[in-house]
């Protein structure tokens, strides 16, 4: 016994001294002992000295998987912030589970799409667009947001051992290959509603319980127009191609396709049985904090696009002053093919594809398709009349109660609809040479 405590077998340095301390002990009695006994020394010598080692390092193994044992597994919602990227106006969000008995410690989201998936630009165009779940490190997920300068909060929820398994499993399914895929609609079901769907199945329909008929803060257009009025060409383009389904009322479960109002509207869910006031959320913190901003409410930014429709129409205008005939009539021209062919697109969008946000579209009656007949002199003068009753219509609906907000696409071109009807006119009133 006297070997091993002085060879200190649990430290480095006492391990490395184990084969020495044999050796000399073995030049010792190698005179008057036989091999066979030499043989039995030597394994009464290391066996216990292997078996203590094996021993501490069992213990040790099921002390840490006891712990990992004894760790409740924790649910997180996260929330990432708008970025910068088109694309990244609106935000995101995902649930994190920490669950160390599991090998958890990962985020699943519903925000994949694949550029390269077969026929991505057809199925997009056509409103059937495929995006996909997926699950991923935790750590790697937020280093790319912080790496990206968007925000990251974290909630961490209360839920019973029912209640997490079940989120648990549900999430688990939805990354199985089979059953990742599925068919997004920009409002109704995208990366942010999935998430609240995936909450309040967790709890047993509470989430939907108290947020189905309650009035939401802001339509989906408003939700739209604050998220992304920053970016002065994207705006204009969902202003354009949005119809008036993005304007009726909405509840404030349909308006958590934003992920910041998920957030919201989890952080006031009661708890189930708590004391009064006490919402499920446990935890609330900032991981991240961006100083990228987003208004809280949309503000008018309708005389941007004016200013723009005044300069294109003051420039065409003094360009007529100086050039030819042929010149005047070329940019009148060219503008009714612009105006005939967005409205075409207009058209298709809502007749023959799946985009029903982009139905009984007002901005229609600005690219009229049926401007074309302007493009015959016998016609010009019904050109003329669809430029300007389309202008005054679109300000008909806007004193309706209920309408399409299309301020900023009547901004932009009523000036230059105007400059080109009055050359209609004009032109129509000319003696034909």
């Amino acid at each position: 016994m006297t070997l091993y405590r002085n060879s200190q077998i649990f430290g480095p340095a006492g391990l490395d001294s184990i084969p020495s301390a044999v050796s000399h002990y073995m030049r010792r009695c190698c005179g008057r002992l036989t091999a066979v006994r030499i043989l039995c020394l030597i394994w009464f010598c290391f066996v216990p000295l292997v078996s203590t080692a094996d021993t501490n390092t069992e213990d040790a193994d099921s002390a840490v998987s006891a712990q990992q044992s004894l760790q409740k597994p924790e649910a997180w919602l996260v929330t990432f912030g708008p970025g910068r990227i088109y694309w990244e106006r609106f935000g995101h969000n995902a649930i994190w589970l920490k669950d160390p008995a599991h090998g958890l410690n990962h985020t699943f989201n519903f925000g994949f799409f694949d550029f390269g998936q077969k026929d991505f630009f057809l199925r997009f165009l056509r409103g059937r667009m495929l995006y996909f779940s997926v699950a991923q490190p935790a750590e790697r997920e937020f280093e790319f947001y912080r790496g990206d300068n968007r925000s990251i909060r974290a909630q961490k929820l209360d839920l019973d051992p029912t209640q997490y398994e079940r989120l648990r499993d549900y999430l688990l399914n939805e990354i199985k290959e089979e059953n990742r895929d599925y068919r997004y609609d920009y409002y109704l079901n995208n990366c942010s509603t999935r998430i609240r769907d995936a909450l309040d199945l967790a709890y047993d329909g509470a989430l939907s319980n108290q947020s189905l008929n309650k009035p939401a803060g802001m339509n989906f257009r408003d939700q739209t127009r604050r998220l992304t009025q920053m970016q002065f060409w994207h705006y204009f383009g969902l202003e354009l191609a949005l119809g008036y389904p993005v304007d009726r009322p909405v509840s404030r479960w349909e308006e958590m396709f934003v992920p910041m109002v998920v957030a919201e509207e989890i952080s006031v869910l009661p708890l189930p049985g708590g004391r009064t006031g006490q919402s499920v959320v446990l935890e609330d913190k900032q991981l991240y904090t961006s100083n990228l901003t987003v208004p809280e409410k949309p503000d008018g930014v309708w005389y941007r696009y004016l200013l723009l429709g005044l300069v294109i129409t003051g420039l065409a205008w003094l360009s007529g002053k100086v050039m030819p005939e042929v010149w005047r009539a070329g940019l009148a021209q060219a503008w009714i093919l612009i105006g005939a062919t967005n409205g075409l697109i207009l058209a298709a969008l809502w007749g023959f594809t799946d985009h029903a946000v982009a139905a009984l579209n007002v901005n229609l009656l600005l690219f009229n398709p049926l401007i074309l007949l302007a493009l015959v002199p016998v016609f010009r003068r019904i050109g003329a009349i669809l430029l300007i009753g389309g202008i005054v219509l679109c300000c008909l609906f806007l004193l309706l109660p209920e309408h399409q907000y299309n301020i900023d696409v009547l901004a932009l071109l009523a000036p230059i609809n105007l400059l080109v009807a009055l050359y209609l006119i004009k032109s129509a009133a000319r003696p034909a040479s």
